[in-house]
């Protein structure tokens, strides 16, 4: 999908900051649209079921973009003074199949990752290890196919001087159709997770309790707040009380000869449950910076390597199988990661995952900075080589420095985030609070389109040129490098915001003593969805002795 900006650049005769807008809008509608893929699995149908009808809908999307990309009919003539050259029918037909595209892929991308976390049980200690290392393969596999599609499908593409886009968009079709086709196939080995109670109405209720108490005065403990019992309980798992948001807390206060109804109060867990929410907005946000600058190395950093040496030997490289680099690196360093520093951190931190999924993901947000500062250097030489020596411009492999250093904050913070999302949400929202690492991702993109036109207005009023920093669609009259010293230092800044956040959230703990066993019937397929582990962990923890009595809890 990264290398669409040269189709729109070169096909569809968008200029620099038209296409380079209209690629970030569509990533991030697809990332954004990934909350109602999120949304409808924890509501309505299965994650399984999510993903073959968005996956459906993504199909359709890259068999209307063959037929443009091959229908000369439908595709525009050039012209000067616009921003985009495509009007009319065929500009209805373009966004069409864009915006279907980006609910298709956004509904897969909210339901999938989800489906395989749930097959894992994370209450065992085997099952938290797997878990962890589920995410790290999952993040292994999305990188080699997105590798196969910037070098391979692209190379194709972009043959005969951008002449064959519509055959790389036919080979995404056919191979997007087996992937949902296979998915299906493995329908009867899948743990498959119930639909729950809407996430959208428990937090209403929360919320709306909490006002109608707000006059009330706060218990001594948390032991009088209101809690379900143990047999009524629909949930695997009880979260433990916390102090923070304690307004949130009279939601669960039962007044006297009081029935336990919905919309009168809430249980401790579900108020614990939009405690949690709350408490992950500001890490989404925190996130936000480090994916508008991965926006930026999937659109101008692709149109550098178009005024760049691209040879290696005597193959010359496809500009836009640029990214490719990140991807390689990603390629060779997961393994690594898993199979010796994940070992090796386990040692000392006792943690599944090696290292904790804040501390992962504080890691990469310092490691996009340098990739910023690095990509700022790089196009300083470039554009120096080209203004002076334009016969012999600098190697494409300089783009590897950035590219390089950003796949590897992208391992670490892509991962870190999924795994947080996922072990943090509660029970019912698993699938609706994964999709929030891709709403970073959405925030991202759309804020670069933000940032870019933002900075072209500013530099263009402020410049003695009265020229913008990214206008035309010739870099070297540009100043693609202040640019990105503008990212660097924001990520800077973004790092230490970020980093107050991660020291202030509390981890979710739950009260091990109320797990329950989900009853047979939970699971579609007949496998069993969640294992028994209250005895177990019992056991570790108590030395076999047996499960204690649920405790403060109050059900009048």
């Amino acid at each position: 999908m990264v290398s669409l900006v040269l189709y729109f650049t070169h096909k569809l005769y968008f200029d620099l900051a038209g296409s380079a807008n209209t690629l970030t809008n569509l990533m991030g509608s697809t990332f954004l649209l990934t909350v109602v893929g999120g949304f409808i699995s924890d509501t309505y149908i299965n994650r399984f079921q999510t993903c073959l009808i968005f996956g459906s809908l993504e199909v359709v999307a890259l068999a209307m973009m063959t037929i443009q990309a091959k229908d000369e009919s439908l595709l525009p003539l050039p012209c000067i003074g616009k921003s985009s050259c495509i009007e009319g029918g065929k500009a209805v037909y373009l966004y069409a199949s864009l915006c279907l595209l980006a609910l298709g892929a956004g509904g897969v991308r909210g339901a999938l990752p989800a489906l395989g976390a749930d097959q894992f049980d994370a209450k065992t200690p085997k099952g938290a290890k797997s878990l962890a290392s589920y995410f790290n393969w999952l993040l292994l596999s999305i990188v080699c196919g997105a590798a196969v599609g910037v070098t391979f499908i692209v190379g194709i593409a972009t043959n005969k001087n951008n002449q064959n886009w519509w055959k790389g968009f036919l080979i995404s079709t056919i191979a997007s159709f087996l992937g949902f086709v296979i998915l299906g196939l493995g329908k009867s080995f899948y743990r498959l997770q119930l639909p729950k109670d809407s996430p959208l109405i428990r937090i209403a209720q929360v919320i709306v309790v909490a006002i109608k108490n707000r006059g009330l005065q706060h218990p001594d403990g948390p032991s009088d707040l209101y809690e379900l019992n143990k047999k009524d309980s629909e949930s695997t798992t009880r979260i433990a009380h916390t102090q923070q948001f304690r307004c949130l807390d009279k939601a669960a206060i039962l007044g006297p000869n009081a029935e336990p109804i919905p919309w009168k109060v809430c249980s401790v867990t579900q108020v614990e449950e939009v405690k949690v929410l709350i408490r992950m907005l500001p890490i989404i946000f925190s996130t936000v910076i480090m994916n508008t600058c991965l926006a930026q190395l999937q659109t101008f950093s692709v149109e550098q390597g178009y005024m760049m040496d691209p040879h290696l030997g005597s193959y010359k490289v496809p500009p836009a199988s640029i990214p490719v680099i990140p991807l390689l690196f990603m390629v060779i360093l997961i393994p690594m990661y898993q199979g010796l520093f994940v070992p090796f951190a386990r040692k000392f931190t006792k943690n599944p995952s090696g290292i904790t999924q804040l501390q992962r993901v504080g890691v990469g947000l310092v490691l996009s900075a340098i990739s910023m500062a690095v990509a700022a250097l790089v196009e300083v030489k470039r554009k120096h080589r080209s203004l002076n020596d334009p016969l012999n411009p600098i190697s494409l492999f300089w783009l590897s420095l950035q590219y390089g250093i950003f796949g590897i904050a992208d391992m670490f913070t892509l991962v870190g985030l999924l795994e947080f999302f996922y072990r943090e949400a509660p029970e019912g929202m698993k699938s609706l609070s994964t999709s929030f690492t891709w709403i970073s991702l959405s925030f991202g993109y759309f804020f670069s389109s933000v940032l870019v036109g933002l900075v072209e207005s500013v530099s263009k009023k402020a410049a003695p040129s009265k020229q913008g920093w990214l206008h035309g669609l010739n870099l070297n009259d540009n100043n693609l490098n202040l640019f990105y010293w503008l990212l660097a230092i924001l990520s800077v800044v973004n790092f230490f915001h970020y980093l107050f956040w991660a020291m202030w959230y509390k981890y979710k703990t739950t009260d091990d003593v109320f797990d329950v066993v989900v009853k047979e019937g939970a699971s579609i397929t007949g496998v069993p969805f969640l294992k028994a582990a209250a005895d177990d962990e019992s056991k570790a923890t108590d030395g076999g002795a047996p499960p204690a009595e649920e405790t403060n809890t109050r059900s009048d």
